[in-house]
């Protein structure tokens, strides 16, 4: 199936799905606290989303890739991020456990799709 709007495409959702959790886990005390912390998290987090939609609805393979390659790294600073709230007790085993297999299968979903972008025929459509 070609994906015709970003809603379509499962990296997206899971993005999406990264954003919920993270907000909800940021919600509570005492993270939401650490207003800092709390935003930076959350500001990563909502920029994996952001950078996959923006770059599918800028209708070429080149920039579609280039923002998947910008999200990836946001999961990457989300995934530390991850380290560092459970560091700081703001996150249980269990919660760290779960964020760490979201972001890892995240971040090789992104990976595979600028692979397949890369090795395909199929150039996007540039609007004029």
């Amino acid at each position: 199936m070609i994906a015709t709007k970003f809603e379509d495409l499962e990296i997206w959702k899971l993005a999406r799905e990264l954003y919920k959790m993270i907000f909800s886990l940021t919600s509570k005390e005492p993270f939401c606290h650490d207003f800092r912390f709390r935003d930076q998290i959350r500001g990563s987090s909502g920029s994996v989303s952001d950078n996959i939609a923006e770059g599918f609805e800028r209708g070429g393979n080149k920039e579609f890739i280039q923002f998947l390659s910008i999200a990836k790294g946001s999961i990457g600073e989300t995934r530390n991020q991850v380290y560092r709230a459970f560091d700081s007790n703001y996150l249980s085993d269990k919660e760290l456990d779960e964020m760490l297999e979201r972001t890892d299968i995240l971040s090789r979903k992104t990976a595979n799709l600028i692979k397949s972008l890369k090795a395909s025929e199929r150039k996007g459509i540039k609007y004029d």
